[in-house]
């Protein structure tokens, strides 16, 4: 299957309740051959309207973070735990996640990426672990199946409380490091090769 394939189905499915009160499905977006993927909880208003995420007033912190350590939307995925906004932007029910994990299953090895970075609580929860706890946990690197995964606090997160921004600013660093670490093998690998 083919990414824009499952877009299609994603696009197409009722399997929850919020199929009946979204605008428009927010699949996820970016490059399809990252080494990155950064995973939400789920659609805001602004998302829910055009259907692209990460777009309102969190999307634009997103983009002066990555900035910040030397990435660009281009060069990474972007997508949400469920893909369809939920009412009053409440957290999605675990129904709804469960509806929609599959989705998330297939963009993750569609695009293989080597670092999953959890934007918040909610895909911390999903992804990590069910008792996962944001303040204390967030910074740390698991490595499942030889794929790095950290969390840090959502952009959402920040705007309602910037005292978090320091300790955010320090998993951004952590990032870019395993970013750069990555790349060096790859990069060694391919010449060890030839």
């Amino acid at each position: 299957m083919e990414l824009d394939e499952l877009r299609q189905r994603c696009e197409a499915c009722q399997g929850c309740k919020l199929c009946q009160t979204r605008t428009k499905v927010v699949f996820g977006e970016g490059n399809e051959k990252s080494d990155i993927m950064f995973i939400g909880e789920g659609p805001g208003r602004n998302e829910d309207l055009t259907g692209n995420v990460f777009v309102g007033p969190a999307g634009q912190l997103l983009d002066k973070m990555l900035n910040s350590i030397h990435l660009d939307r281009k060069d990474i995925y972007i997508t949400n735990i469920v893909k369809c906004r939920p009412p009053k932007n409440r957290d999605p029910a675990e129904e709804e996640k469960k509806a929609c994990i599959g989705y998330l299953r297939g963009q993750f090895s569609l695009i293989k990426p080597k670092i999953l970075v959890c934007l918040g609580r909610v895909a911390a929860t999903t992804i990590i672990d069910n008792d996962f706890r944001i303040t204390k946990q967030r910074g740390q690197w698991y490595n499942r199946k030889g794929i790095w995964i950290i969390a840090t606090y959502h952009p959402a997160a920040l705007l309602r409380d910037p005292s978090k921004k320091k300790e955010s600013w320090e998993d951004l660093k952590m990032i870019r490091s395993k970013v750069d670490e990555i790349s060096k093998k790859e990069t060694q690998g391919q010449l060890n090769y030839q």
